[in-house]
């Protein structure tokens, strides 16, 4: 007898997968978690300010750091050797002199300023023109203007100047680059000092979520020991505190990044008007997407420890009676 197999019949259901099942857990449980959020708006808006605030200092400071090197940067003109040649020299003789060191491996290029080239724009720049005509003859010398190759390094700048100065034709070497080390030097500090305040602020996000989530431990202590009772690992019941505490780390690193765009753009008028004062074009340099996404980051991964260190912590202590 033939069987026949109806085109209706029912295929039996097979069970999800443990991978399903453990996603489908933890959409859940994030979800409540956010809704618990959601319900004290009040208390949860303070603490997403907290680690907002917390967060957005140090990456401001070092948006600040990072515009003041890119400025510094462009200040190339700083770097240039002003070799004053010995008055009875030649023209000729000062060219051939410039393009003598111009051949060097450590010097990217010599302009040649002739002394009657000086005098006018000192004459123009000065407004003495009329009384520097008076003069027999002119008492500006030749000049080299030497900018070194951007391979050198501060040891090599120096043996670069010392050299220029031994020079039998050369009268002076002028160069004023100390002030751009020492700014320099200065940024180096506030960057080690950037690093050193981020930790501790770090920790400080650490305990504010941890003391966050120990509280919630404690306002759900009865709930705790009745899921515990029915068979519940620690596991399962720290769960919806490490949600917690990636919601309370994603929306503060989120509300850092806002105040610290919305920062950058309440200075882009005031540096605009200032460079504009120096006939010059300054832009603020934004954050790249890996620093914004870094600041989000950090803020998760703060959240993530506090609230497991706090949860892992309590469970132990928090058994059915």
């Amino acid at each position: 007898m033939a069987v026949t197999r109806h085109a209706d019949a029912v295929a039996p259901v097979r069970s999800s997968g443990p991978v399903s099942i453990w996603l489908t857990r933890h959409a859940s449980t994030s979800i409540g978690a956010l809704g618990r959020l959601v319900r004290h708006p009040f208390s949860s808006l303070m603490i997403v300010l907290v680690i907002a605030v917390t967060l957005a200092l140090p990456a401001a400071i070092h948006l600040v750091v990072k515009n003041a090197r890119a400025i510094s940067g462009s200040w190339d003109n700083a770097l240039d050797f002003s070799v004053f040649l010995n008055r009875g020299m030649s023209e000729s003789d000062a060219e051939g002199l410039g393009r003598l060191i111009g051949q060097r491996a450590d010097v990217a290029s010599v302009t040649f300023v002739s002394a009657a080239e000086a005098l006018d724009d000192f004459k123009e720049q000065s407004g003495f023109g009329e009384a520097l005509d008076q003069l027999p003859d002119n008492p500006l010398p030749h000049t080299l203007v030497v900018r070194p190759s951007p391979g050198n390094t501060a040891a090599s700048m120096v043996l670069l100047q010392e050299e220029l100065a031994n020079l039998p034709e050369t009268e002076h070497v002028q160069v004023d680059t100390g002030w751009i080390q020492r700014f320099h030097a200065i940024l180096d500090i506030v960057r080690q000092a950037i690093a050193i305040g981020a930790v501790l602020l770090g920790v400080a996000i650490v305990v504010i979520i941890g003391n966050t989530i120990r509280l919630d431990i404690e306002n759900r202590r009865e709930e705790i020991e009745v899921t515990k009772l029915i068979g519940a690992s620690n596991a399962f019941v720290r769960r919806p505190f490490l949600w917690t505490g990636f919601w309370y780390g994603l929306f503060g690193g989120g509300l850092a990044l806002a105040l610290v765009r919305y920062g950058l753009f309440l200075l882009e008028g005031p540096v605009a008007r200032l460079a504009g004062l120096y006939q010059s074009k300054v832009a603020m340099t934004a954050m790249t997407p890996s620093e914004a996404g870094a600041i989000v980051g950090i803020g998760v991964l703060l959240g993530l420890v506090g609230s497991w260190f706090t949860a892992a912590r309590h469970m132990r202590r928090i058994e059915p009676r």
